[in-house]
């Protein structure tokens, strides 16, 4: 494969760079947040990833998610809905960090930040999968796909569509008559970790840490 021209190598690099970053962060949350609140706080898991924003771990729940969407917003695509959808990622994930997810008080303000909060998330990781479904699936029409390029399309589908169904458990797992039966799971907890687990590797790979094109 021809080598890109000089001025453009740097600028390459750090879109790749911007993606691994993004990869990485979304990859360690979970990890970090858990164990960070062991650590310095009690044992135990919370019931969500945004129920971090409510133990010692809030500066790094909100800070991470704002890192996440301004890099998001930073990275560049195809076209311009590439942009777009990086720009309204962008805007999701600052949502989620500054409007925290409902503390149970029974406040009628906390319910409606609660409100905004769930759907932000919601919001953000439909955008992560349209991300791995549609974006990052996309192929130069003047180019045959590589066989590592096939291979990265099925991982940012079996990712996306990871992202997807943990949605759908998420909201299955709130209905009348089950929510009681399987919170002591902490299954929303579960359900975003993996999803957001799909998210960093969809970006890893993106950021070509691994199945990278030979020559390359």
């Amino acid at each position: 494969m021809n080598q890109l021209p000089g001025p453009k190598v740097p600028l390459v690099l750090s879109y790749l760079s911007l993606r691994k970053a993004v990869g990485i962060i979304g990859f360690a949350l979970p990890f970090v947040l858990a164990s960070g609140k062991c650590l310095f706080q009690s044992p135990g898991l919370q019931a969500s990833i945004s129920c971090y924003y409510y133990t010692e771990m809030r500066n790094v729940f909100v800070g991470s998610m704002c890192v996440i969407g301004v890099f998001l917003m930073s990275t560049k695509g195809y076209d311009r809905k590439d942009k777009i959808a990086g720009i309204l990622a962008c805007v999701f994930a600052v949502g989620v960090a500054f409007f925290p997810t409902n503390p149970c008080t029974g406040v009628a303000q906390h319910k409606l930040i609660g409100a905004l909060h769930l759907s932000f998330a919601a919001l953000l990781f439909l955008t992560l999968a349209y991300f791995s479904l549609v974006l990052f699936t996309k192929t130069d029409p003047m180019k045959i796909p590589t066989r590592q390029k096939r291979q990265r399309n099925a991982v940012y589908r079996i990712c996306g569509y990871t992202i997807l169904v943990c949605i759908f458990l998420i909201v299955v797992g709130k209905l009348p008559g089950i929510e009681t039966h399987v919170e002591w799971l902490t299954p929303v907890f579960w359900l975003e970790s993996i999803a957001v687990l799909a998210f960093g590797v969809s970006w890893l790979i993106k950021g070509e840490t691994i199945l990278k094109d030979n020559g390359t």
